[in-house]
């Protein structure tokens, strides 16, 4: 009786307690940290979810922070882009006013500092570079010309930028002949010259009002100065003071001496010298009295025997 356990009251019921808890103790994940499903809710399940609480309590404000994206980083690489690019735009500038446009990427990388990938990173091409480089020099103009708004003496203040654009521009001759080509090459450099003439017309238009300038002056007008005053100015490389020669064309803008007086009118009395006159007039070969003629020549002859009889006497006076 002992032996067969299963066969006493109570008997069937243990062995089927005993053979369920051999099933669960031979399911996958019973006791351990892994469960077998997610829905499962035995040992194992329970045991998972607080791995997984601890494991996120464990990690600390440190692994935290080492999640998030560091913003520091990112503004210190964008100042970094910024600096190099203004290192690539002051070597191209000088580069390309002493060698010309010519002059290479690779060597523009070497004269600002940094490597050639870079340069190629900011201005995947040459032209590019050029664009940005007549810009910066465009609106440094502009800038310039926005400062010199407010001038207590507006005529000063134009002459003077005037004389900037004139003494800087022969070092960016290069870029100048490079643009002059296609005119503006890019929507870029157009905005940058519209406002270029838009600062250039302020200061054109306080000299006006304080007559500094000839009433006569437009905007084409200086601008087609400048041209002739860079030119000149370029048979002098590396001055950087005002050519004579310019500083006498740029002079013309201002007004002459007396030209805004108004002379008084003066009225010239009309004479009409064909009308008739007082005096008898002769024939100079029978001393007869000529008739008064109409309107035309009037008469030398009374008639045409005595016309001819002079013609004869001319004649024969050339014959002797």
């Amino acid at each position: 009786m002992s032996a067969r356990s299963g066969t006493g009251p109570g008997g069937a019921g243990s062995g089927a307690d005993t053979g369920a808890d051999a099933r669960r103790r031979t399911r996958p994940g019973y006791g351990s940290g892994t469960p077998a499903s997610g829905l499962d809710g035995g040992p194992g399940s329970g045991s998972s979810s607080g791995a997984r609480r601890s494991a996120g309590t464990d990690r600390g404000p440190g692994a935290a922070a080492s999640a998030r994206p560091d913003a520091g980083s990112g503004a210190n690489t964008r100042a970094d882009a910024r600096r190099n690019r203004a290192l690539v735009l002051a070597a191209a500038q000088r580069a390309f006013a002493t060698d010309g446009v010519e002059v290479s990427l690779a060597e523009i990388a070497r004269r600002a500092g940094v490597g050639a990938g870079t340069v190629h990173r900011h201005f995947p091409a040459k032209a590019e570079l050029l664009e940005a480089v007549l810009q910066q020099r465009i609106d440094r103009l502009t800038a310039l010309a926005i400062g010199s708004r407010d001038a207590a003496d507006p005529g000063s203040a134009f002459f003077a930028f005037c004389t900037e654009v004139v003494v800087s521009t022969p070092g960016n001759q290069a870029l100048c002949d490079v643009t002059a080509k296609d005119g503006w090459p890019s929507p870029l450099l157009r905005q940058a010259g519209e406002r270029f003439h838009a600062a250039l017309s302020t200061l054109l238009a306080n000299a006006h009002a304080r007559r500094a300038v000839r009433p006569d002056l437009t905007l084409e007008d200086v601008l087609a100065l400048f041209t002739g005053c860079v030119a000149i100015q370029h048979l002098s490389p590396g001055r950087r003071t005002l050519a004579r020669g310019a500083a006498l064309v740029l002079e013309t803008m201002r007004p002459r001496p007396g030209a805004d007086v108004t002379k008084p009118e003066t009225r010239v009395r009309p004479r009409n010298e064909t009308g008739a006159r007082n005096e008898t007039r002769h024939c100079p070969i029978c001393v007869a009295p000529l008739p008064a003629g109409g309107a035309g020549r009037p008469a030398r002859y009374c008639s045409p025997a005595c016309r001819q009889k002079a013609h004869r006497r001319r004649r024969s006076l050339e014959n002797c």
